[in-house]
């Protein structure tokens, strides 16, 4: 008999066929609800905080300060900033969501989280909404466009991130489970008895939902569609869809930031529809519960996609990353439609409208 053979044998009469499949379900399980989720998080703290700050350094100290550079660099400071706050939540992840950090991290980390993975949504849409204009308005831009315009627009994300952050800044507590902190929401600011707090849950809970999924994801996500689909039939125009780098660059942007928060935002605002009546969808709010780590942590993971976009969509990318990356990242960042559309015209491409760069 081969060496482990009566091993082997004693482990197939020990536990029946149906345990040993049972036992790698929730392996499998495990792994998707757990260690992905740690890994996803460990990637994106590692290449948000390089990338995000590579980008602040150029944008921030190694160019001219232009619109273009503002809004990127405004983005990779949220980005930064989220991303720094993320072992916080590897460390408690591996803990089994206890939390060691005391009340105060608790409360700021959910805070200063909230706020930037708002800014950073409502900043990407903001970005798109310039690019359009430019190509669209040139002159309106040559009149408008300005550095100090920008950098009062750009107060705007920052402020709707606030006030949708305010949800975290009110409710996130710690609460001690025999022996165990904890660090999640608490509603004790709604009532002093259970009953006062489900009941004014119950009459908040739908409406933050809805607006919170209509202002902070779909209003974004459609100013993004829209804006770059005219861009898109602008430069498809005048035949330059291939050759504009700068607006696949943001059409990947687009592309992963709708593939990173649509899942989490979905589960957010079925798990506040269903809460009203959470006995009924008891099974299927347990569903959304398992799968709430695994989509945060995809959510999470787009903080750390932007300044890879910036360098890895466009032409002959390794030969100018082993040049200078820090050259490479800049020039990503300076470069602009317009550039590229003046390009055309000078080679006897139909001129367009939105040709105009005023940096």
């Amino acid at each position: 008999m081969p060496a482990g053979g009566v091993g082997s044998m004693e482990a197939n009469i020990s536990t029946p066929p149906y345990k040993s499949e049972e036992m790698l379900h929730v392996f499998a399980v495990y792994i998707v609800l757990f260690i992905i989720p740690t890994v996803l998080l460990s990637v994106t703290f590692v290449l948000g905080v390089l990338g995000n700050g590579l980008v602040i350094w150029v944008a921030g100290f190694r160019m001219a300060h232009t619109v273009t550079t503002i809004c990127y660099l405004n983005l990779a400071f949220a980005d930064f900033s989220f991303s720094v706050a993320l072992p916080f939540l590897i460390v408690s992840g591996a803990m089994g969501g206890r939390w060691p950090f005391g009340w105060f991290l608790c409360k700021f980390i959910n805070i200063m989280m909230g706020i930037n993975q708002y800014g950073s949504i409502f900043l990407i849409a903001v970005i798109a909404l310039d690019r359009c204009i430019c190509v669209l308005y040139p002159v309106w831009i040559q009149n408008h466009r300005s550095v100090s315009l920008a950098k009062k627009v750009i107060i705007g994300p920052w402020i709707l991130a606030v006030i949708f952050s305010l949800p975290a800044c009110i409710f996130s507590n710690t609460r001690n489970d025999q022996g165990n902190v904890y660090c999640f929401e608490t509603f004790e600011a709604l009532g002093s008895t259970k009953e006062e707090q489900i009941k004014a849950l119950n009459a908040i809970m739908l409406p933050m939902g809805i607006v919170q999924f209509i202002i902070g994801f779909c209003m974004p996500m459609s100013t993004m569609f829209i804006c770059y689909g005219l861009i898109a039939a602008k430069i498809h125009g005048i035949g330059m869809m291939k050759s504009s780098r700068s607006f696949w660059v943001l059409t990947a942007v687009v592309a992963s930031f709708f593939i990173c928060w649509f899942p989490i935002q979905l589960i957010f605002l079925l798990l506040k529809v269903w809460f009203k009546e959470h006995e009924i969808y008891q099974d299927k709010i347990k569903v959304l519960l398992l799968l709430l780590p695994l989509t945060a942590s995809l959510a999470c993971f787009n903080s750390c996609l932007n300044p890879i976009l910036y360098v890895f969509v466009g032409r002959d990318f390794r030969e100018r990353l082993i040049r200078s990356l820090p050259l490479t990242l800049e020039r990503a960042l300076r470069e602009d439609f317009v550039q590229t559309i003046d390009t055309a015209t000078n080679l006897g491409a139909p001129p367009a409208e939105g040709a105009v760069t005023a940096m």
